[in-house]
This record gives structure tokens, sequence and C-alpha cells, in this order.
């Protein structure tokens, strides 16, 4: 299990992000908490309760900046001194470290704990440090100690951890829409008679009433109605689909105005959404190479603020500054060190990118996918089904050739059997009964019609022929009709700098024409299933960065082997191990949105990285105290100031990722 080091009450199965706070999740030996309805009730309770211990900090500092050095120093002003005054200092200091400061210790503890010292760790090592300071020294009976920096430092960062959670649980929840589109309730019909039941107690065979303007409870076929449905916010089709008898509905689009009665066929973990929510939850847990390298620089980061803190206290002690300058600038380095916002550069980007996605019909399956979309520079389209239709079309016969072929074909099953069928009767042509219908494998099919032998098939050649009694009645071309979002997609792809190739299994002929229709160069004809992959790796031979385009099914060798492989058409079935990148409709068009996506998400990171790092390079040494000299010195409470500031911009700035269009 993992937990986050701040919000224990979280736990998961996987390594991810906070969905409270967005620190790094660590390793933990608990359980599972298996009362999720306890869970939920907990959900944002740690996040209101740092206001509430930032108002009391704040507060408690109030009398303690009365007896400060900066109250004296810089305002001349001094609080009344009475008898134990100094330990009544304390007491409010104390009251402030364990109980205010407290949740960043037990951070501390845990991230020890789990070996992955971060933020939590430089935090207790700070507020540890000025606290011990300051209970020796008025223990001691000295006249400096450390109580107002603590107190102002636990306040800072309570208020700033409050802002940042604020910002994080904005820019996230990508779980959380997907389970807002569920309704809460179910219309069932049960005995001739409606009944309103909970989401939880919906069975599979159970006939559902879905009003207008209502939201469909789960997945299944309509057995009752017409209406438009809304599937926007799962497929990213912005047009409502019209449904009708027969079709099936996914769980969470809206019905429009038509009234629909709907057989339940899947229900909790078996629906389309729920495997879109875990394709979404495993792709927020998986890490890509930035995400990786953020976080071990994270790590190191803490062993430096550590090293450098430890150096910057012996530097001063040995210039002779005393032991409180000394401890106030080991607080210093060590605030303004802390890695939370390199931390949250990252995976809050990932997250926001994959909700994004996910609106969009994308659903991302690897995180290493969408970061690597970036640099494809050809896409491999497979050409059935997905820049043609997959269905036959008769470009050219004449029609008496129709009306024999017509005959022969009208009980077959075969697609260019259905083709010539569907043109027959498109052009009004009446189709005569036959006999002995007999189909000859690899060939064609053949049957008796007015006495007579009629061959339909192809004699080694692309044109089906029409034969009686071994005379030519002709031939009929059939095409497999290129779709117009295929034209869309190649298109904009191209002006996205990306090449196009295309293979097929279908003949050379047939692909000549497809790719002459599309203006596709190059492209591989008469290629089995288990050649794809082959084809694959010579583009790559050639220092091309290949993306493959398949259906998930016999393409999954080539989509293993592409650099990306992206399912497309993958309809309910979003478990396709294949492909790294699934698209929910069977359009090409969200294709080129993979690589936008892909380069927005990228930038995004890059500049996040910059805002969480630049400053160190800057605030450190002056924490250090470098221009001490010169009178330019950073205090403790304003480092934690800066801290809170970084993670605040960074995470402000990925919340802008949302803005961007696909």
């Amino acid at each position: 299990m993992y937990t986050c080091p701040m919000h224990p009450e979280v736990m998961q199965e996987k390594p991810g992000i906070c969905p409270e706070c967005g620190m790094n999740l660590v390793p933990t030996n608990k359980k599972a908490h298996t009362n999720h309805d306890e869970h939920n009730k907990h959900a944002g309770h740690t996040t209101a309760s740092f206001l509430r211990k930032f108002w009391i900090a704040l507060i408690l500092t109030v009398p303690i900046f009365f007896y400060s050095e900066m109250a004296r120093t810089v305002f001349g002003i001094q609080g009344p001194e009475f008898p134990g005054w100094r330990y009544a200092l304390l007491t409010l200091g104390s009251a402030v470290f364990f109980y205010c400061g407290w949740i960043f210790l037990a951070g501390a503890y845990r991230e020890l704990r789990a070996r992955m010292p971060g933020m939590m760790t430089l935090i207790a090592l700070a507020t540890s440090a000025a606290y011990l300071y300051s209970f020796v020294s008025i223990t001691l009976g000295t006249d400096h100690d450390l109580l107002f920096e603590l107190s102002t430092l636990i306040a800072i960062m309570l208020l700033g951890h409050w802002i940042e959670m604020r910002s994080v649980q904005n820019a996230q929840g990508a779980l959380k829409e997907l389970s807002k589109l569920l309704p809460d309730q179910a219309e069932v019909l049960r005995g001739g008679t409606t009944e309103i039941i909970a989401l939880s107690k919906l069975k599979v065979g159970d006939v559902v009433l879905v009003k207008p303007g209502a939201k469909v409870p789960a997945d299944g076929t309509i057995i009752e109605g017409r209406s438009d449905l809304n599937e926007s916010i799962i497929t990213g089709e912005s047009k409502p689909i019209e449904k009708t008898r027969g079709d099936t509905v996914i769980a969470g689009s809206v019905n429009g105005d038509g009234s629909l009665k709907v057989e339940i066929e899947n229900i909790g973990e078996k629906t389309f959404l729920a495997g879109v929510a875990r394709l979404v939850a495993d792709a927020q847990a998986s890490k890509s190479r930035l995400q990786m390298l953020s976080d071990r620089a994270a790590f190191y980061l803490t062993l430096i603020a550590i090293g450098i803190g430890s150096i910057t206290f012996l530097v001063w002690m040995l210039l002779g500054a005393g032991l409180a300058t000394a401890t106030e600038r080991l607080v210093a380095v060590l605030v303004i060190t802390c890695p939370h916002a390199l931390g949250l550069a990252i995976p809050l980007v990932a997250a926001i990118s994959t909700t994004m996605a996910a609106r969009n019909g994308l659903l991302i399956k690897q995180r290493s996918a969408l970061e690597s979309a970036r640099a494809i520079d050809t896409v491999l389209f497979d050409k059935t089904g997905t820049l043609t239709e997959g269905s036959f079309s008769v470009t050219s016969g004449s029609d008496e050739a129709i009306r024999v072929a017509a005959a022969v074909e009208k009980e077959s099953e075969h697609p260019i059997a259905k083709a010539i069928v569907t043109e027959a009767r498109k052009r009004g042509i009446a189709i005569a009964p036959a006999q002995e219908f007999k189909r000859l494998a690899g060939t064609g099919a053949q049957a008796i019609l007015g006495g007579k032998t009629v061959f339909v098939g192809h004699r080694g050649g692309m044109d089906i022929v029409v034969e009686v009694d071994g005379v030519s009645l002709g031939a009929i071309k059939l095409a497999d009709t290129v779709r117009i979002e295929a034209r869309e997609a190649i298109r904009t792809l191209r002006a996205q700098g990306v090449s196009i190739a295309m293979i097929t299994g279908d003949s050379e002929e047939v692909s000549a024409e497809v790719a002459k229709e599309l203006g596709i160069t190059e492209y591989f004809a008469r290629v089995r299933p288990e050649e794809k992959s082959q084809k694959v790796k010579l583009l790559q031979s050639q220092g091309k960065k290949v993306a493959m385009v398949g259906d998930g099914v016999n393409d999954a060798p080539a989509l293993s082997q592409a650099d990306i492989g992206i399912a497309i058409g993958a309809g309910t079935n979003v478990a396709i191990e294949s492909a790294g990148i699934i698209l929910v409709k069977n359009d090409p068009r969200d294709i080129p949105k993979i690589f936008k996506l892909s380069r927005l998400t990228y930038d995004k990171m890059m500049q996040n990285l910059f805002w969480a790092t630049g400053y160190n390079a800057v605030a450190i040494p002056l924490a250090a105290g470098v221009l001490a000299s010169r009178g330019i010195v950073l205090q403790p409470a304003l480092a934690a100031v800066f801290m809170s500031a970084s993670t605040v911009i960074v995470a402000f700035n990925a919340v802008l990722l949302r803005n961007k269009t696909l």
C-alpha cells in the first residue's frame, strides 16, 4: 500500500500522487481501508484542518511577536515582562510546535520510514532545530530565542500548504470527474411498475427507464424507444448520436428528448466507464521518464539541502556569529530548499493531461506513450477499418451483371456479396431466386439460375467476374470506400510535420488505389498480420519514430513493436494490452490530438521544472547568508513564503493546461 506523508488517510495500492496535496505517495505496511464510505467521509477533512491550525498558530504568534528581536529592533516595542514570562513564551511556542506543527513531524517520520526523505523531512528538521535551540536558550536563561521564527514558519507553512492543496484539488480530479458521470439512482421497471433504486442495487438483466435529460445508469441495450444520446463526456464526440432499439448505450451518457427502455448488461467494474477509470488510474500511477527524473532530483535536492544547511551552520559558527544566527541560517536553507514544487511539477501536469485525454476520447494506458508521441515523425496506418470503411461498395458494373450476381449472392454473408446485393437494390433491380448455392473457397460462389450455372468471383484479378455457363457476362468493380475522416486526419498530421504510411493485407492494385486517393506515397501491400511488425522494424531501421495505428487484435505484434501503439475503434473494449494509447471512437481524426497533447504536456512540464528549480539558484545562497555583509538576509519566514509561492505557481501553471484545446 502507498500513503501520503501529509495525509495518512489517503491510501491506495499503486504509487502515484496524493489527491489532497499532490505529494508523492510513499510505501507503507498498512493494509487497504476496506470501509470506503468511512474513507470518503474523511476526504477533505485534513485540508480544512490545515486552515484551522493556521489560525491557531497565527493567534499564538501575536503575543510571541511582542517579545521577539524583530519587535525590539525594527518596531522598537517590547512586551511587558513578568515573572516567568520567558516560560510563558516557551509554552506558546511549544503549543505551536507540537499541535500546529505535529503534522510535519509525523510526515517526516513516514518519509524516513519509507526511506524517501523529502519536503516533510526538511520542514521537520527546520522547525525542530528552531524549537530545540529556543528550548535550550530559555532553559539556560539566555537572551535570545527563535520562537517567533518558529511560529511564523509553521503558520506560513500551514497556510501555504492549504493554498497548495486547494490548487492541487482544482487541478486534479480525473477519476472524480468520471465518477460524477453516473447518476445516484436508477428507475427500474419491475412487476409492471417503476421503482427508484440506488445504483448499487442494479442487477444485470434489469430494465431501466431513461427519461429525457436523464443519465444512463449502466451499460446496456435499448429494447424500446428512440432518442439522441450525448456521449461527449465519455467519447469526446460533440454531436448527439441517434440510438434506437438494438443499439448499445454507455453508462453516464445523457439522454435527449426521447424516452428509452434499456436492458442492463454490465454493472459496476464491468462497465465501459469503470474500464476508463481503471485506465486513467493506471496512467496516473505510471511514471514517465520526466517524472522519474523529477523524483530523483527531489530526493537529491533533499540531501543537498541537508548538506548545505549543515555546512552553512558550521561556517557561521566558525565565523563567530553565534549559535542563534547559525541556527537561523540553517533553518532558512532547509525551508527554501524544500522540494515540494519539484515533486509536484511533473505529476500534476500528468494528471491534468490524463483528464484532458479522457475527455477527448483518448485513453492513455501508458504515460511513456504520451510522452514519446511528441517525437513521432511517421504514422503507419492499417488500411481496413481505419483509413477505409471496411465495407465494400460497387463502383461499376452493368445492370445485367449486377442482376445475375445478386441472385447468386443473395443469401451470402460475405462483405462482397452484401455490396453486390445492396447495389442491386439501390438500382431497383429485382433479385430472382437461385438454387444449389455453393461457396467456392478462395474464388467466389456458384449457383443455378434459370437452369444455367452461374459463377460469381475472381479469376486471379481484382474485379469480380460474372460467368453464365462459362461465358463471361461482364465484370463488377468494387472498392473499399475511403473514409472522409481519414482524409482530414492525414491532412492535419501532415500539417504537424508527420509522414504517413499504410499497411494492408489487400492486393497491390487495391492498395495502390487507396494510397493514391489519400495521397500516400509509402505503403505495404499483401502483408500478413504476423508480418506487420517486420514492416514497423523496417521503418525504424531507417531512423524513423513510428506510431502504429490498428485495431488492437491482429495488429497486436505491430502495435507492440512500434514506438507507440494506438488502438483505434476500441469501443467498449478498453483492455487492449498491446497499445499504449486507446481511442474510444473509431475516428482517425483523434490521432493528431495525441501529438498535440503530447507537445503541450511536455512544454508545460518543462515550464514547471524551471519554476520549481530556478528560484533555488538565487534563494539558497541568500538563505545561507552569502550577502549578509551587505545587509541582505533571507529570514526563515520569508524563505517559507518563497517556497510556498513556488509551489503555488507550479500548480497554477499546470491548471493553465486545461485551457488548451485539442
